[in-house]
C-alpha cells in the first residue's frame, strides 16, 4: 500500500495548523495593543497616543486601571478555556467546562456566604469563593465514589449535577436572608461578574495560582491525548491515568478558582472556546491546548472591552460572555455535530 500521498497529507495539515496557531498568537498581540487604547476617557472611543502623552490623568487611568484590567481580562479567560479543554478531555465529554463538578457554582455560594455573614469584605468573599469552589470538587468525587451504578464517568457527571444544584439552592437561600439594601445587591453584581474593581494588587494576588494552574497544564498537555481514552489502554501505554488526572484536575480547578473569586461568574468561555480551538488547529490536545489558552483570553479582552466602552455604564462581563457564548454555541451546533476526538 503506497503511503506516501497521506504522509504528504499529513505534512501539509501539520504546516497549515501551524501557521493557523501563528495568526492566532497575532491576533492575541493586536489585540492586547489596541485594548489599551479603547475606553470613555479622554471620550467615548480611542484614546490617541497624543491624549496619552499630554493628558496626565488619562496616563494615569490607563497605567494603573486599564492595564491591569486588560491582563486580567486575557488571564480569565485563558484559565477558564484551558480548564474547559482539560475537562472535556479527560470526562471524554464535550459538553462540560469549569463550571462541573460545582466549582462555579459552589465559588458563588462561598462568595455569597462571605457577603451576608463575613461582612463583605474583599479577603473574606474571595477566601470563602475558593474555599468551597475546592468543596465542591471534592464533594462531587466523594459523591461519585459511592454511587453504585454506571462508569466512572457518568457517576462524577451525576454528582456533579447534584452538587452544583445544592450550591444553587444555598446561594438563592442566602439571597434571601441577605440585606435588600446593601447584601442583596453586592451578591447580584458578583454573579453578573465583571472586572471593574481590578488593579494591580488584585492581579498579584490571583497571578501565581493562576499561572502555576497554566503551567502544569500545558506542560502536561501532549498527556490529555492518553488521559481522553479508557484506564486500561492509558495505563498500558505507561501512563498513572488516576494520579495524572488528579493533578490536572487540581490545577484546572486552582486556576478557575483564585479567577472567578475576583471576577465573579463568567460562564460559557469554557464550554465554547476548545470547540472552535479545535476547528482551527485539531483535536490534538498539543496543539488544541495552547490554541484554546489564547482564543480564550482574545475572547474575554474583547468582551471586557465591549463591556467598559460600549454604554456610558459598564455592562457585566457575565452578560456579555452568555451573549456571544451562546451565540457561538448555537452556531456550532448548526454547523458540525460536536464530538470529541480520541
Amino acid at each position: 500500500m503506497n503511503t506516501a500521498p497521506n504522509l504528504e497529507d499529513d505534512r501539509t495539515t501539520a504546516r497549515l495548523r501551524t501557521r493557523r496557531m501563528w495568526i492566532i498568537a497575532a491576533a492575541v498581540v493586536f489585540v492586547l495593543i489596541l485594548s489599551v487604547f479603547i475606553g470613555r476617557y479622554p471620550r467615548p472611543g480611542l484614546t490617541s497616543v497624543s491624549d496619552l502623552l499630554d493628558n496626565e490623568l488619562a496616563r494615569t487611568l490607563v497605567l494603573h486601571l486599564r492595564l491591569p484590567r486588560i491582563l486580567a481580562a486575557f488571564l480569565l479567560g485563558a484559565v477558564l478555556s484551558a480548564a474547559g479543554a482539560v475537562f472535556q478531555m479527560i470526562f471524554r465529554n464535550p459538553l462540560v467546562d469549569s463550571g462541573f463538578l460545582g466549582v462555579s457554582s459552589g465559588a458563588a455560594f462561598g462568595a455569597s456566604l462571605g457577603i451576608v455573614y463575613f461582612g463583605g469584605s474583599a479577603l473574606g468573599v474571595q477566601s470563602a469563593a475558593a474555599a468551597f469552589a475546592f468543596l465542591g470538587l471534592a464533594a462531587s468525587y466523594l459523591i461519585a465514589r459511592r454511587i453504585r451504578w454506571g462508569d466512572w464517568i457518568f457517576r462524577l457527571v451525576l454528582a456533579g449535577i447534584s452538587i452544583g444544584a445544592l450550591y444553587s439552592a444555598g446561594t438563592g437561600i442566602l439571597k434571601y436572608l441577605a440585606d435588600p439594601q446593601k447584601q442583596l445587591p453586592d451578591i447580584t453584581f458578583w454573579l453578573l461578574g465583571g472586572l471593574w474593581a481590578i488593579t494591580w494588587p488584585d492581579l498579584w494576588q490571583v497571578l501565581p495560582v493562576a499561572a502555576a494552574g497554566l503551567v502544569i497544564m500545558v506542560l502536561m498537555r501532549w498527556r490529555l491525548n492518553l488521559l481522553a481514552m479508557r484506564d486500561e489502554t492509558a495505563f498500558s501505554l505507561g501512563i498513572t491515568p488516576g494520579r495524572e488526572r488528579i493533578v490536572l484536575l487540581a490545577a484546572a480547578v486552582a486556576a478557575t478558582a483564585v479567577l472567578v473569586s475576583k471576577a465573579g461568574q463568567i460562564t460559557w468561555v469554557g464550554l465554547i472556546v476548545p470547540h472552535i480551538a479545535r476547528r482551527i488547529v485539531g483535536s490534538d490536545a498539543q496543539r488544541m491546548l495552547p490554541a484554546s489558552i489564547l482564543i480564550g483570553g482574545i475572547f474575554v479582552l474583547v468582551c471586557d472591552d465591549l463591556a467598559r466602552a460600549v454604554l456610558s455604564g459598564e455592562i457585566p462581563l457575565g452578560i456579555l460572555t452568555s451573549l456571544f457564548g451562546t451565540a457561538v454555541f448555537i452556531a456550532l451546533l448548526s454547523t458540525r455535530r460536536l464530538r470529541l476526538k480520541s
